[in-house]
C-alpha cells in the first residue's frame, strides 16, 4: 500500500519525519539499491496543496519566538502546538478523558513548601548520582519515542544536549535514531545512555534490543511494565491517522511506520488509528514478574522497572532486585484515573518507609513542570525525576539550542527555590521541607504487604 501511494512522488518526507537514514543502510542488502533520482524530477503531489504538504511534513521553523523570550516550561509547551496536528496529538495526548494527566501536576499543586530562613546559602549544590553516574541535576530525560518529529536531530539532539548541561539520558525504545548514531552524538564517551525496553511479543526483537544496546555502550536497561497494551487516547485516534508498519528483514529486524494523514486516506470505512496504538502493537502483554529474571539472564547491565503505580508492586520490585524502580503512570497515556506517581511516593513513605532507608533509587515522573515539583519529590524520597514531554517541547523547533535553554530555566528555578528553602545541597531536603497533607487525603487506608 504505502508503495502504491508514494509510487512516482517523493516518500522522503514521509521517511524522514520518523527515521533515520541508517535504517535503510543497516536494514537492506546493497542489492536493495537500484540507483539515484535528481529531487527535481518530483513534482508536488496534486491532490494537496504544496503549503498543506509543508505544514504536515515538517514542524514550522519560520517565526518562531526568540528563544531567549520564553522564560518556562509552559511557554515551550505553547511553542509547540505549531508543530503537525498528527505529531502534537502523539506527543501531548492522554488516555479517556486524561484525568491522570492532570492530576498529575495537581499532585504538585496540593504540596506547599516550608521554606527557612536566615541560613546564609552563599552557593548550592544540585549534584547527584543516578545509577552511579553523576548528574549535575537530580533531573533526567525520560524516555520518548519518534523525537524526530520534534527536530530532524531527534533524540542526538537530546543527547547532545544531555552531555552539555551534565544530565543522564534514557532512549526510547521507540527512537527514531538508532543508539548507535545516539551515542555518537555524546559529547564524551563517559556520558551515559539508558536503554528503554519494552518486551516485544517476539522475544527475540527484545534480546537483541538489549544485546544492541549492550554493543553500542548502554549503561542500565529501563524495562517499561506499566503499559501492557496502549492507552485509549482519544486526540491521537480522533485525528484518523491511518499508519503502515513495515518489517525489514535483517539481523535488527527493523520495524519503521508509515504516515498516511487524512488528506492522504483513501478508504472512508477504514478505523482510524493513532501512531500510539500502533508504536505499541508490537508489546507483549503476557510477562509477569519473571520477566525479570530472564532479563537478569541476558545482561548483567543495572535493571531499573518503569511503571510502578502503588506500594505492593513498589515492595516486589525491591524484592526482586533491582536497581531502581520509576513511579509512573506513563504520563496518564494508559489507564486514566491510575493515581499520581506523587501520591504512590508518599504511600511508600507511610506502608514501606525501609524501601527509602535501602540501596534502591525511586525516581519519578509525569507532571513535573517546575524547579519546586523538583524539590518537592526529592524532599520526599525520590532520587531524581523524569521528564518526558517537556524536552520533546523543547526540541521542537528549535533543536539542541532548545533543549539546553529548558534545562538552563529548570536549572534556575531549582536553584532559586534551594536557597528559599534554605538548603546549600539536594541531601538537606527533608520531608518536613513539605506539607503533604492536602495530598495525603487520598491515600488508601491500608495495604496489605
Amino acid at each position: 500500500m504505502v508503495i502504491l501511494r508514494c509510487a512516482g512522488k517523493d516518500a522522503t518526507d514521509d521517511f524522514d519525519s520518523v527515521h533515520s537514514l541508517e535504517l535503510l543502510s543497516e536494514a537492506l542488502p546493497e542489492t536493495a539499491l537500484e540507483g539515484y533520482i535528481d529531487p527535481a524530477e518530483f513534482d508536488t503531489p496534486e491532490d494537496k496543496p504544496a503549503a498543506m504538504y509543508e505544514k504536515q511534513s515538517k514542524p514550522a521553523d519560520d517565526g518562531l519566538p526568540v528563544l531567549q523570550s520564553l522564560i518556562n516550561l509552559h511557554d515551550f509547551e505553547r511553542v509547540a502546538q505549531r508543530l503537525p496536528a498528527t505529531t502534537w496529538a502523539y506527543y501531548s495526548s492522554g488516555a479517556d478523558d486524561e484525568i491522570s494527566k492532570l492530576n498529575n501536576a495537581l499532585a504538585y499543586r496540593k504540596i506547599s513548601l516550608r521554606p527557612r530562613v536566615l541560613r546564609k546559602i552563599p552557593s548550592v549544590n544540585t549534584t547527584t548520582a543516578i545509577l552511579g553516574y553523576s548528574t549535575t541535576l537530580p533531573v533526567y530525560v525520560s524516555p520518548v519515542g519518534l523525537a524526530k518529529l520534534a527536530h530532524p536531530q531527534g533524540e542526538c539532539a537530546m543527547a547532545a544536549a544531555a552531555g552539555k548541561d551534565g544530565l543522564v539520558q534514557v532512549l526510547a525504545n521507540g527512537s527514531s535514531m538508532p543508539i548507535e548514531q545516539v551515542m555518537k552524538s555524546r559529547t564524551s564517551l563517559n556520558q551515559p545512555i539508558f536503554q528503554q525496553l519494552y518486551v516485544n511479543k517476539d522475544i527475540q526483537k527484545s534480546v537483541e534490543t538489549v544485546q544492541r544496546a549492550e554493543r553500542a555502550g548502554a549503561s542500565a536497561i529501563w524495562i517499561t511494565v506499566d503499559s501492557p497494551m496502549v492507552g485509549k487516547r482519544e486526540m491521537d485516534e480522533r485525528l484518523n491517522l491511518r499508519v503502515t508498519v513495515c518489517t525489514l528483514p535483517g539481523r535488527c529486524h527493523w520495524t519503521f511506520i508509515v504516515f498516511t494523514n487524512v488528506f492522504q486516506a483513501t478508504d472512508d470505512n477504514a478505523e482510524g488509528q493513532g501512531v500510539a496504538k500502533i508504536m505499541a502493537s508490537s508489546i507483549s502483554p503476557f510477562i509477569d514478574w519473571e520477566i525479570l529474571t530472564w532479563l537478569r539472564q541476558l545482561t548483567d547491565l543495572p535493571v531499573v522497572i518503569k511503571g510502578i503505580q502503588c506500594v505492593e508492586d513498589a515492595v516486589l520490585a525491591y524484592q526482586h532486585g533491582v536497581q531502581g524502580i520509576v513511579l509512573s503512570n506513563h504520563g496518564g497515556r494508559s489507564q486514566d484515573t491510575a493515581q499520581s506517581p506523587l501520591l504512590t511516593l508518599l504511600e511508600i513513605r507511610k506502608f514501606a518507609p525501609h524501601l527509602m532507608e535501602s540501596k534502591l533509587q525511586i525516581f519519578i515522573d509525569g507532571g513535573i513542570r517546575r524547579g519546586t515539583d523538583v524539590l518537592k519529590a526529592i524532599a520526599l524520597g525520590a532520587t531524581a525525576v523524569g521528564l518526558g514531554r517537556p524536552f520533546l517541547f523543547s526540541l521542537s523547533g528549535y533543536g539542541e539550542k532548545g533543549v539546553r535553554r529548558m534545562i538552563d530555566i529548570l536549572r534556575q528555578e531549582i536553584e532559586t527555590n534551594m536557597v528559599f528553602l534554605g538548603v546549600s545541597s539536594l541531601e538537606e531536603l527533608r520531608p518536613e521541607m513539605v506539607n503533604t497533607i492536602r495530598l495525603e487525603k487520598h491515600l488508601i487506608a491500608s495495604v496489605k504487604l
